[in-house]
């Protein structure tokens, strides 16, 4: 296992701004947004001028990259060309693993799983897996649903976050069951009452959840993924550099 940064924990910056900030942290690994929000890399951006993208991601202050962030808003052919392009993009700069996110609550379930049957083949053409990100307001909210998805969908894998079973509508369900698909890890620290708190105030067990995936012989990345929110009580540099060195004791 090692520890990386998100360019998506600094949404109001450019991704070369990003990249740059999470060199001044010293991180050494990075998982790029490819998203149609903020100003960072986007998915039609990818599409259309794979080349650009591609010698874009391939400058990154001497950061390797380790995962894509794919999110947009495109749906149909529409997405599966930017999905397409960013396995692309992925492949080209040496990445294994892309993060999805799950579909909103109420879309069908069977559609569902065909459309991730979709983006997985893409992903597989390019030797690349793609990773269901555990979020709320989506299907992959309900563990059970989850553990559904990966089952009818062969090949795809759980971007896990543990804050998602500590807050929220499933605080204290045991995730265990879900290690066993988990190809992707985001962490931050978390508590009963709020998403993202503190480093140290919240109730993220690291070196159980470290432990846990060691078993399972994961040896992929550990993503710090502390979102800077604009909090004047939070300096969001310290907190990137606290967790990162908590986890650097860890593995």
């Amino acid at each position: 296992m090692y520890v990386a940064g998100s360019t998506e924990c600094f949404p109001r910056l450019s991704m070369e701004a990003a990249l740059t900030k999470l060199s001044d942290l010293e991180y050494t690994r990075v998982e790029i947004a490819v998203s149609d929000e903020g100003r960072q890399l986007q998915p039609a951006e990818v599409a259309e001028n794979l080349e650009g993208s591609i010698r874009r991601c391939r400058d990154i202050h001497r950061l390797t990259p380790v995962a894509y962030a794919f999110r947009s808003k495109a749906k149909g052919q529409e997405l599966y060309d930017q999905f397409a392009g960013t396995a692309k993009l992925a492949k080209a700069t040496k990445t294994v693993i892309i993060t999805v996110s799950a579909s909103e609550l109420g879309y069908p379930f069977n559609e569902e799983v065909n459309r991730l049957r979709e983006l997985v083949r893409l992903a597989g053409v390019e030797g690349v897996l793609v990773s269901l990100r555990t979020e709320p307001q989506r299907l992959s909210q309900d563990p059970e649903t989850l553990l559904s998805l990966c089952n009818h969908v062969k090949g795809l894998g759980i971007a896990f976050d543990p804050s998602h079973y500590v807050h929220g509508q499933f605080a204290g369900y045991d995730y265990t069951p879900l290690l066993q698909h988990v190809t992707h890890v985001m962490l931050r620290d978390t508590n009963e009452h709020k998403r993202q708190v503190q480093v140290g105030q919240g109730n993220i067990d690291y070196g159980r959840i470290i432990t846990q995936l060691d078993s399972l012989k994961y040896r992929r990345s550990l993503t710090v993924h502390i979102v800077e929110d604009g909090s004047a009580e939070i300096d969001h540099d310290s907190e990137m550099r606290k967790l990162r060195l908590l986890l650097e004791t860890l593995v």
